[in-house]
């Protein structure tokens, strides 16, 4: 069955390739589809297009589809072109001429674009209470670990001290960063297009403010074509956040496998969490998060992959937009479990303690040298030309301060200062 079938067939390849992977794709999209045919038969029974008796007939029918996709038998059988066609003829089959009522001024364009809106607004919101509480446990891991000091590098070369504290809120404060992309995705995924029809709207007295309010969108796309052209613009949207997200998410990720690598030996997992190696018994490798770095940089290629879908395509529907879905979807899946992953992970991090121990890094303590000769009267720049030559000449020797006055009164800033962001945003 096809919304568009007027009793002229289609030739069987045309057909399969034209459906491509749509059923697979639109169970995921079900329950929105479900969502705003209830809120569009609502607004037909409000402008008398549907009777008081078929509204509730259709109702009830949605309300037992809704259960069978909560369920998760709900299925699109491959006589069925997608989830609108399938959900018509369920209510048809059960309702009669009821379920043929429920298509008067809408397109399957709008149909796509609302459910597709519902969907993006819902996994956005998702995704941002786990950046929030990913970013929430790495304060409480900053909190824990402020007076530990870690290396700090540049070049991949040793520079100056740092500290757990300033590591873990570094991540924090990134991903209150990446909450702005995410707010601003919401702003436009949260318009509601449902009534633009086929991208010029319906000569029915239709009441769009009712179906914005009944969804729970802010607001609607006032113009029909504009609606019409939020297909590609939304998703392409809702990849930018999530590749903000993937970008930190991946650098994050890098950082532990580093870290965790022997010849830096910053920090550790428990073995549970590790994977070993077939001929090498000693191996225990972070797959875990050498997943999410791999993970996370494909995300960063989805921006990308949807401008070109989308950059030279004129206002109005084409079918290359179907495709849109086929990126967006998975990518979604992958960037929550990449976020539920880093969040199990490390929140069992084990951190090294005693890292300064090893003499390579005495030079670390340099510039704090430096600044005393600055400190009791010494210029800034034969200050610097003396610990150069110490340094070179093997004479100088570090007073390592562990505590490290300037670092903890930085960590202390940035906790209450991230944490006040964290709130806001």
């Amino acid at each position: 069955m096809k919304l568009w079938d007027k009793g002229l067939p289609t030739d069987q390849k045309i057909d399969m390739f034209t459906v491509g992977n749509d059923r697979q794709l639109d169970l995921v999209i079900a329950k929105y589809d479900v969502q705003a045919t209830l809120a569009h038969a609502k607004m037909l029974h409000k402008i008398d297009l549907v009777s008081d008796k078929d509204i509730s007939a259709i109702e009830l029918e949605l309300d037992k589809l809704a259960k069978q996709i909560e369920e998760g038998t709900f299925v699109i059988e491959d006589q069925f072109e997608d989830v609108h066609s399938k959900i018509e003829f369920e209510l048809t089959q059960k309702i009669g001429d009821a379920g043929k009522k429920i298509h008067t001024a809408r397109s399957r364009n709008d149909q796509v674009l609302v459910a597709m809106h519902l969907y993006l607004k819902d996994e956005l919101l998702h995704i941002k209470s786990q950046v929030k509480e990913l970013s929430q446990n790495l304060l409480v891991s900053a909190e824990k670990y402020k007076d530990i000091l870690l290396p700090g590098y540049t070049h991949l070369q040793i520079a100056m001290p740092s500290s757990f504290g300033l590591w873990f809120s570094a991540y924090a404060e990134s991903f209150v960063d990446d909450l702005y992309f995410i707010n601003a995705a919401l702003k436009v995924v949260d318009q509601n297009p449902l009534g633009s029809a086929a991208g010029y709207g319906s000569s029915f007295p239709i009441d769009r403010e009712f179906t914005t309010k009944e969804l729970g969108f802010e607001t609607l796309k006032y113009n029909v074509v504009a609606a019409q052209m939020s297909r590609g613009k939304s998703e392409k949207s809702t990849a930018f956040a999530m590749s903000s997200v993937a970008g930190t998410l991946s650098k994050l990720a890098m950082d532990v496998c580093l870290y965790m690598s022997q010849n830096f030996d910053f920090m550790s997992i428990p073995s549970e969490f590790t994977t070993g190696s077939s001929i090498m018994p000693h191996k225990k490798n972070p797959d875990v998060f050498e997943l999410i770095r791999g993970k996370c940089n494909k995300i960063q290629a989805l921006p990308y992959e949807l401008t070109l879908l989308t950059n030279n395509l004129p206002s109005g529907y084409h079918r290359d937009l179907q495709l849109l879905k086929e990126g967006i979807v998975p990518a979604i899946q992958d960037l929550k479990a990449s976020l539920e992953m880093a969040q199990y992970a490390l929140k069992n991090v084990i951190v090294n303690e005693n890292i300064l121990e090893d003499e390579k890094y005495d030079y670390l303590f340099s510039v704090d040298t430096l600044n005393t000769l600055v400190m009791n009267g010494m210029s800034f720049r034969d200050a610097y030309v003396k610990i150069g030559k110490d340094i070179e000449n093997s004479n100088y020797k570090p007073e390592k301060n562990t505590k490290h006055s300037h670092i903890g009164s930085i960590n202390n800033l940035c906790l209450k200062k991230i944490e006040e962001k964290l709130k806001q945003v």
